[in-house]
Order: structure tokens, then C-alpha cells, then sequence
């Protein structure tokens, strides 16, 4: 760097790496959530669903039935999409490497927020559909953190889009 140079500091992809970390706490918390759906007589998860008997709860799991599977899979498999594209971006943010990886890990966000957003989709379609609880239900907040998931993740993408190193002029 020359005398009289300036170099302007854009952060968009610390920011981005931010977004990454707050969608990946995010999608594991909603995975390990024991509320998806709740109701008066019983709570329904990613993994088990809980009926309550006059004194004690009855709890059996939900992977027998094909959405429960077909919603876990999708949200897993965008939850490891998000976790490699987090390594990815750390590793290259603290190296400084070339910044066509950005691209492909905005592609991979891009995918993994399609994936989850299809299980969002999904689960309260065939959850109503089969109507498990048959009462008064309520989507609770492992199901909204989930949805707060995708939010950041597509926050993620979008930031990793742009490009902050074609402008030669700083703006103040």
C-alpha cells in the first residue's frame, strides 16, 4: 500500500459470517426443539410426538410416518449445508483466499435455504393433513426458529453475493 492510499473496509462478509453462525445456532435449537406444535392434550416434535394420559405423558416417536422422515432429512441435510458453508467462510475470511469462493457459498446457501424452506412448507401441511392432535394446536417456537433459520441464511447468501471489490471510489 502506497503512501496517500486508503483502503476502504467494506464488512458485508463478517457480517455474512454473523448471519451464517446466527442460522446455524438457530437450525440446531429448532432441531432440538421439543415443541414444533403444541395443543392441550399433547406436543409434537421433530422426533417424538406426546400425548397426555389423566396423569402421565405417553411419548413415541415420529419416524414412522414418510413427511416426518421426508421434513427431518431436508432440515438436516440444510443444517449441514449451512454448517460447511460457515467452515468454508471462516476458513477463507481468515486466510484472505480468492473471493470466488464466496460465490460458491452463496450457491450452497441459496440450496440450503430452498431445503429448509420446503420442510417449513411441508411440515404444517401434512401435519394439519394427518391432524395428529386432533384438537386445538398451536405452532410453537421450535417451528418459528426454524423459519428464523432460513431468514439469516438468505441474509448470508445475499451478502455473499455482492460484490464489494469492482468500485475503485470509496463514498463517504
Amino acid at each position: 500500500m502506497a503512501t496517500g492510499e486508503v483502503r476502504v473496509l467494506r464488512p458485508f462478509k463478517l457480517i455474512a459470517l454473523v448471519c451464517l453462525l446466527v442460522a446455524l445456532a438457530l437450525n440446531v435449537v429448532a432441531l432440538l426443539s421439543p415443541a414444533w406444535v403444541t395443543s392441550e392434550r399433547g406436543s409434537l416434535s421433530l422426533w417424538e410426538a406426546c400425548k397426555r394420559a389423566p396423569d402421565v405423558w405417553h411419548c413415541l416417536s415420529t419416524l414412522r410416518t414418510d413427511w416426518q422422515v421426508a421434513t427431518l432429512v431436508l432440515i438436516l441435510t440444510a443444517a449441514t449445508i449451512t454448517l460447511l458453508s460457515f467452515l468454508a467462510s471462516l476458513v477463507s475470511f481468515c486466510l484472505g483466499t480468492p473471493r470466488r469462493y464466496y460465490r460458491v457459498i452463496a450457491v450452497l446457501l441459496l440450496v440450503a435455504v430452498v431445503l429448509q424452506v420446503c420442510a417449513l412448507i411441508l411440515y404444517p401441511i401434512k401435519f394439519i393433513d394427518s391432524s395428529i392432535l386432533k384438537s386445538y394446536h398451536e405452532f410453537n417456537w421450535g417451528y418459528g426458529l426454524g423459519w428464523g433459520s432460513a431468514i439469516f441464511m438468505l441474509g448470508a447468501a445475499i451478502l455473499y453475493c455482492l460484490r464489494t471489490d469492482v468500485y475503485e471510489d470509496a463514498y463517504y
